[in-house]
């Protein structure tokens, strides 16, 4: 079969793109359309979304942090055996880092570089004509991006969507679909973004509701028909990054849970076995394993219980005698001294890193960054460049005394400096990473 391919882009975050996505994933596998979903950017929740709508896994595709070769790759393995990938924009359509206009990690340079047309969905709440001036500057905006037609959301009444639509019809661009105004379609959210699909409540039946307004509200042939044939070439899997052991002991519970799922897709492809363990339930890292990875996710909810998990961390501290250690964000809070909560209430954490960190008084910190590992460690090789990204609002409030992992840029090549923490066997950084350079 000879997948096809369209992007779901927006002026901004916040217009409704994740709810459109989703039900559309949904309505198209209901069709038994053989339908996958990608996400732009660094988005580690939202391919759990497209994955329990359709069933299949969900991939991020990110031009910033992933070299072209390793994009051609994933997006090649993605629409294999695929009738239709749907893509969700980021942010704004365009929004990314400029120093580089092909690698600015913006969906538009996925539309740029594969020549998928883009599907806008533009919140009309507050407008109605106003809407086709926005759409036409879309179009206009960069020509080697080409509008597919636009969907229009929170729609208020018929009159409304008529206004919208005709202005729109009007400069050439087709309306494919309108969905009224309804707060109950939109999914729960928290400090990192949205809940995520495991811990949605109904999770299934909210998806099915999404659907069901999506198939009512969008004209889903023309959608199909809007969707181009799409034929990545093959490209590579040599800058993704290399699985750090033969047998991984993978945290994953509440407080342990974003790994993007390139990342472990990659390690399996190369024989690597993930084995998960729960610190939340007091598990230990098992011992045939011959590497420990902690991902982010929220320890910052759960220290309680996490500081109450006396087997895990004295099991922890054992394995770190050994054998190597490695904490992404949450992870790294984990590995240090202390983590203070949002009450202000400071529980013990594992000590394998001496920095402490606190979730009191929140700071968020988010971009890509650019790190240059200092030593050898579970993430890479001295000397190695790894690309990915920062999204956290807790803070280090003692930085410790260990040597740093990395030295830092952020996406745009600006020094930022030392970043995270090694000592040993174990390494920790805020740094989530994406990709080597």
């Amino acid at each position: 079969m000879t997948p096809r391919a369209i992007i779901i882009g927006a002026p901004r975050s916040g217009s409704g793109k994740t709810s459109v996505t989703i039900g559309l994933l949904r309505a198209f596998a209901r069709r038994r359309v053989k339908v996958r979903g990608a996400k732009t950017g660094p988005d580690y929740i939202d391919p759990g979304f497209h994955e329990a709508a359709t069933g299949l896994p969900g991939i991020n595709l990110d031009s910033w942090a992933m070299h072209p070769s390793l994009l051609c790759h994933l997006a090649h393995g993605q629409a294999s055996e695929t009738e239709l990938l749907i893509i969700e924009s980021a942010m704004g359509l365009f929004d990314g880092i400029r120093s580089d206009p092909n690698r600015s990690g913006a969906a538009s340079d996925l539309a740029r570089m594969f020549g998928i047309p883009v599907l806008l969905v533009l919140d009309v709440s507050g407008q109605s004509q106003t809407a086709a001036a926005i759409a036409h500057g879309f179009a206009g905006y960069d020509p080697q991006v080409r509008m597919a037609g636009c969907i229009l959301n929170r729609v208020g009444s018929e009159r409304h969507r008529t206004l919208c639509s005709d202005a729109i019809g009007s400069i050439g661009l087709n309306v494919l679909g309108s969905v009224l105004r309804d707060p109950t379609l939109a999914l729960p959210e928290r400090h990192l973004g949205l809940v995520q699909a495991s811990e949605h409540p109904a999770m299934d039946a909210h998806i099915n509701r999404l659907a069901d307004v999506m198939e009512a509200s969008i004209d889903l042939d023309a959608v199909f028909a809007a969707a181009v044939r799409f034929q990545p070439p093959a490209g590579s899997s040599e800058r993704a990054l290399a699985p750090p052991g033969q047998r991984i002991a993978l945290a994953q519970d509440e407080a342990f849970t974003f790994l993007y799922p390139h990342v472990a897709a990659h390690w399996r492809a190369q024989g690597a076995e993930l084995v998960p363990f729960s610190p939340l339930a007091d598990q230990t890292p098992p011992e045939h394993c011959d590497v420990c990875w902690l991902p982010g996710g929220y320890p910052e909810l759960h220290a309680g219980r996490l500081a109450a998990a006396d087997n895990f961390r004295n099991s922890l501290a054992r394995f770190a005698e050994r054998r190597p250690i490695h904490g992404e964000c949450g992870g790294y809070m984990v590995l240090g001294e202390t983590l203070e909560d949002a009450e202000g209430m400071t529980h013990r954490m594992t000590s394998l890193l001496s920095h402490r960190t606190s979730f009191a008084e929140r700071k968020m910190n988010l971009g890509y960054r650019q790190a240059t590992l200092q030593a050898d460690s579970a993430i890479g090789t001295a000397g190695d460049i790894i690309r990915g990204h920062e999204f956290h609002y807790a803070r280090v409030v003692a930085a410790g005394c260990d040597e740093p992992l990395a030295i830092i840029t952020d996406g745009a090549g600006k020094p930022i400096g030392p970043s995270g923490g090694r000592r040993g066997h174990v390494s920790g950084s805020f740094f989530h990473a994406i990709a080597r350079n």
